[in-house]
Order: structure tokens, then sequence, then C-alpha cells
């Protein structure tokens, strides 16, 4: 599979290099906050906002990419709970399981559709974070409220989910898409050079996110996170594609969005709200590096 190759190494190259930068010293450690503030809080809802906002969200079966994506990703958090018990898992390491099968990287999933599938498949995979999005988080933030922070904690959170910027812009722009006006030309081409600096920003932060391995005794959550995050839920979310009647671009993204590694902001989460932020970080590094794998072999079912 040239294509997946090709594709998967760069995007590899480009989170290597944020690796390299971090470790060198070439871009500070303070410098990289930033980066993801801005990264997160403007040019990647810009991104969303203009995708959506340009798709053709009849044609493209929005409404079922969702369904499947969320049904699949709801699947992985109830077989995460049911593992707690087999795995002797305390609130914490439970946390770092849940979120390391609900949470998925985005930046990953947006810079390979395009390579993969060509500019159309932007849309779809907009579509994607729309649905997973706000799933993951409200399960992320409920599983870690419940066993680590308190009800002051809860609070911020939830009050965070209800200002989240990713979640806003989404709704921006499905509200500008059904309402059915085109984007203003000098808008549509401001948001399109913000939205390209998104994912070149995205791969370098997430590269410089990326924590070594330390030991910490928790293998079975590391093992039933990858298999989970990568062998299982994709199968099982194009299981559900092919049922429903999707194919082609709509099913690559499917497969894509559900097979990509789990995201690097989970660690962030674990640690504001007393998770195991180690556990976390290490099935984050865990999935990445074995996604090279699987991710390609995932999508040879569908492409």
């Amino acid at each position: 599979m040239p294509v997946v190759a090709e594709a998967l190494l760069t995007v590899a190259l480009v989170v290597a290099l944020g690796l390299v930068l971090r470790r060198s010293g070439a871009v500070p450690a303070p410098s990289w906050a930033p980066l993801e503030r801005l990264t997160y809080f403007v040019l990647f809802p810009a991104l969303l906002f203009v995708e959506l906002a340009r798709a053709d969200l009849a044609g493209s079966g929005a409404a079922k990419i969702a369904l499947v994506l969320v049904t699949a990703q709801l699947a992985m958090a109830a077989l995460a709970f049911a593992l707690r018990r087999p795995l002797a898992l305390d609130g914490p390491r439970l946390g770092a399981l849940v979120q390391g099968v609900v949470r998925w990287n985005s930046y990953t999933a947006l810079a390979l559709a395009p390579l993969l599938f060509g500019p159309a498949a932007l849309g779809p995979a907009a579509v994607a974070v729309g649905s997973l999005t706000p799933v993951a988080n409200l399960v992320s933030v409920w599983v870690l409220t419940r066993h680590g922070g308190g009800p002051r904690a809860r609070l911020a959170v939830l009050r965070g989910l209800a200002t989240n910027p990713l979640l806003l812009a989404c709704l921006a722009g499905l509200a500008w898409n059904l309402a059915g006006p085109p984007l203003p030309r000098f808008l549509l081409d401001a948001l399109l050079v913000l939205g390209r600096a998104t994912l070149a920003l995205g791969l370098l932060a997430m590269g410089a996110a990326l924590e070594p391995l330390r030991g910490h005794g928790a293998l079975g959550v590391l093992a039933a996170a990858a298999l989970g995050r990568l062998v299982v839920e994709p199968l099982l979310a194009i299981g559900l594609a092919r049922l429903v009647g999707l194919d082609g671009i709509a099913l690559g993204v499917v497969a894509l969005c559900s097979a990509v590694p789990t995201s690097s902001t989970a660690y962030l989460l674990a640690r504001a709200l007393g998770g195991d932020a180690e556990l976390t970080a290490a099935v984050t590094t865990v999935t990445t590096v074995l996604a090279i794998v699987t991710l390609p072999a995932v999508l040879s079912l569908v492409l």
C-alpha cells in the first residue's frame, strides 16, 4: 500500500520534527504551550468551521458517519469498564484505559484524510471531529471526575466543555451550512490560510508532547488500550459502516478516524482531574508507535 505508507511517512516526519525540536531545545519548552493554545483556540476551530460550512452534508453521509463512529466509541468505553475487574484497575488507571480507547488524535486523521482520499475527505473528517470530540470529552470527564477530582473540578471542566472552541466551531459551521449562504470569498480565503497552518502546528505539537516510556507496572492497561484503540474499534466501525451502506470516501474516513492513536490531550485532562497521568502518557506513546503498523493494515480493508 504505497499511498498509505507515503501518507504515514509524511505525518511521521512532521511529528518526529516536533520531537526533535523539543528535545534539542531549538524551540524552548516554554514556547510550546502558546503554540498549542494558538492551534487549539484559533487555527483548529477555523479549519473545522470552514470545512463544515462548505461540506456537502447530504451527499457525504454525515449522519451515518457520526452514528457509526459514536456507536463504536461508546462500545469501546463500555468494554473498558467491563475490563476493570479482570485487570484489577483502580479509578485513575480505569481513567487511563477509558481515555485510551475513546480519545482519538484528530490532527493525525485530518492530516492523513486528504493525502489518502483527496481534498473531498476533509468534509467527512470534520463531521467526525464534530461527533467524536464531544463524546470523548464527556466520557473522559465523567470517568475522571467520578474517580479522580471532586465536584469543584467537575463543574470547572463542564463549564470548559460548554465553551470548548472545537465544539463551538463545529456548531457554527453546521449552522452556516444549514442556513445556506456561501461563505464570502475574503472570509473563505482567510479561513483556508488558517486551516493550512493547523495541521503542521498540530503535528509538531503532538511530537513535542510525546514522552519516553517509564516503568509503571500497568502492562494490562497498555495492551488493552492499544488493542481496543487500534484494532477492535476500527474493525467494529468498519463493520457498522458497511452495515449502514457507507462506501468510498465516507467509509475510508470512518476507518481512518477510528484507527488513529490516542490523543496527547488525554494526558492534560488526566493531570487536571487526578487521573494516572503517567500511565495515560504511556498509552498515548504506545498507540502512536503501534499505529505505524496497525493503521496500514486497517486501511487495507477499505482501499
